[in-house]
């Protein structure tokens, strides 16, 4: 029996297929992530970076992990904000573990997002909708990524940076695009049965209720600044793992910069960009191109660390699922006003 618009037995959404191309991509960005770390060694040497390896000991180890969890727990309550907030139940303890195991995979496969892929399309097919699942890891990544934007571009104008004095420019110019894009998506149509009006529907309902309605809104907000607070503290503490020991006021702009060099896609595992910038901007600072390379290298093994309880997680995956079976939670209704949409329809716009 087909699926009627009620929604009661929606379409199975195939699994996609990587296309040859981002394939290729995907193995060339891996190489240039790990060919540049590689020639940044060669050129700078390996000396600070082993040294800032092997003082990693016990108090860092613990903050790492200490910090990692703080930064998991956050990420997984956004997570659980925007799921159900799109209509999918998400346990809090499932989100934990779930966040925790794509955060392991994040830090040790290739590209650096396998992990949020993977956690994806694991709710997606125990929730009975891996349209709406992707959709929403796929929209709180996003709104981590444009709090930490924002909180860097805020720092950074704040602080002395080698880039401070290009910021003004920098930011007016993304306001600009940022505007001009806001037009772009206001005047595309929303009417009608087409592919592209469904996507802008659906698009525009999960904006407005997963990320800027009054009940998940300021739950995001907090969320994504306490994850990016964890992460640039953690790099901190790989700073000063590395000898770092200058004030914060001149630390933090420069390990903001790595964090965004971070979202770059030429990366192996997140290596490669960070290091690249880090020893641009401590070299810029006065601090060494080198103990910029060393700090990304301990700020890489402290995030390895702190990820290992995804390991056990990853190991234990077998537990039963608390949204297994539950078919009740999926049905869309109208958000915001809008009209209900089918979960098929939803899961084809994704």
């Amino acid at each position: 029996m087909s699926p009627d618009t009620t929604g009661t037995a929606p379409a199975r959404t195939p699994s996609p297929r990587p296309a040859r191309g981002s394939s290729a991509w995907a193995w060339l960005s891996n190489l240039g992530g790990v060919g540049l770390v590689g020639v940044l060694l060669w050129w700078l040497g390996t000396g600070p970076a082993l040294a800032g390896l092997r003082r990693i000991d016990a108090p860092a180890v613990l903050t790492a992990l200490a910090l990692g969890a703080l930064a998991t727990v956050g990420c997984a309550w956004r997570w659980r904000l925007v799921a159900e907030a799109l209509g999918i139940r998400l346990p809090l303890g499932a989100a934990v573990a779930d966040c925790y195991r794509a955060v392991f995979l994040n830090a040790t496969l290739p590209g650096g997002v396998l992990g949020d892929v993977h956690r994806a399309v694991r709710h997606g097919r125990e929730a009975g909708d891996l349209g709406r699942a992707v959709r929403a890891v796929v929209w709180e990544r996003t709104a981590g990524q444009v709090v930490q934007v924002v909180l860097a571009a805020v720092l950074l104008l704040a602080l002395p940076s080698p880039v401070r004095p290009y910021l003004p420019m920098v930011t007016a110019v993304v306001v600009a695009v940022g505007l001009v894009l806001v037009v772009l998506v206001r005047a595309l149509p929303r009417s009608g049965p087409s592919r592209r009006a469904r996507a802008v529907r659906a698009a525009t309902a999960d904006v407005r209720v997963g990320l800027l309605g009054r009940r998940t809104g300021p739950g995001v907000l907090v969320a994504s600044t306490v994850v990016v607070g964890c992460h640039l503290a953690t790099f901190v503490l790989a700073a000063r793992v590395a000898g770092i020991t200058v004030p914060l006021s001149v630390l933090v702009p420069l390990t903001l910069l790595a964090l965004l060099a971070m979202g770059l896609p030429a990366n192996m595992a997140g290596f490669g960009p960070r290091e690249g910038v880090a020893a641009w901007a401590f070299g810029a600072a006065g601090l060494g191109a080198a103990e910029g390379v060393a700090t990304a290298l301990v700020y890489g093994a402290l995030v390895l660390v702190a990820a290992l309880p995804g390991a056990a997680v990853l190991v234990l995956r077998g537990r039963p699922s608390a949204l297994r079976g539950r078919s009740g939670d999926r049905t869309v209704g109208a958000q915001g006003g809008s009209s209900p949409v089918p979960a098929a329809g939803l899961a084809g716009s994704a």
